[in-house]
């Protein structure tokens, strides 16, 4: 185990899931991906083409900075939460 990893780093990580109904390919899913993780806090992004759902993994997370890059993006978060 990695001594620099504290507990509280792991407990100061939020999941944000945003639904995303325009997402219909890899190009679209490289697009969002791309955006976001340049978003400050993130350390992950997962892209579910079925579900049109984007999982956003982080700290800190802004929400209005993530819908922000799906709009930079190209596509409309339908909802966040």
């Amino acid at each position: 185990m990695n001594s620099s990893n504290s507990s509280s780093d792991i407990n100061d990580m939020n999941e944000l899931t945003f639904s995303v109904p325009g997402m219909t390919c890899g190009h679209c899913e490289a697009a969002v991906k791309g955006e976001v993780g340049k978003v400050a806090g993130v350390s992950d992004v997962a892209v579910d083409l079925v579900t049109k759902l984007v999982t956003v993994v982080g700290s800190a997370l802004d929400t209005t900075a993530i819908v922000a890059a799906i709009d930079e993006a190209g596509f409309e978060v339908a909802t966040a939460g």
